[in-house]
């Protein structure tokens, strides 16, 4: 039996399957670009619905245009009941309607399996307990001025047109 010679592998070699280090940076940076952008595209696609998650911002959006703040505590990702609630109100283009043109809007998340910045977390909790958010969903409006007219904890039923009228009561006083 004759053994094979041996051969030193180099990038450069026809059929070598070597990988250069720079072709391992290259792969690392293209797999951090991809998930950098489903990352944002997630964060984009929130913002694009209207919501914001930066209270203080939303806050100062509120008090330029005259607008309510509603403030959506949830757990996006394992509350079924806040899930639902998205699923039959929030997303529903009758409230989005309304609430571009009466709301600005604020998502307050409580994931289990998403990530969130420490800041983001802290901001959240913080405002959790200043509201005595116990439980989720738990949905707060604050007047332009930083008020609290209502807080309804739970799903709140009816659909968009029952939540809308409620939000319509707070706004006629």
């Amino acid at each position: 039996m004759i053994a094979a010679p041996a051969v030193r592998c180099t990038a450069l070699a026809p059929g070598c399957n070597h990988i250069e280090d720079r072709d391992v940076k290259t792969y690392r940076l293209i797999a951090f670009i991809l998930a950098a952008s489903v990352f944002f595209s997630g964060q984009l696609a929130r913002a694009e619905s209207g919501w914001l998650n930066d209270y203080k911002k939303a806050q100062q959006e509120a008090k330029a245009n005259n607008k309510f703040l509603l403030v959506n505590f949830t757990g996006s990702d394992w509350c079924g009941w806040c899930i639902k609630f998205d699923r039959e109100v929030l997303s529903r283009p009758q409230f989005k309607d309304y609430a571009r043109d009466n709301l600005v809007l604020v998502e307050l998340d409580f994931p289990r399996r998403k990530a969130q910045s420490a800041e983001l977390q802290k901001q959240n909790g913080e405002l959790a307990q200043q509201y005595e958010v116990f439980g989720f969903p738990t949905i707060v409006v604050l007047n332009s001025g930083g008020q609290k007219l209502w807080k309804f904890d739970g799903y709140f039923p009816g659909g968009p047109e029952a939540f809308i009228a409620e939000l319509e009561k707070l706004r006629k006083g």
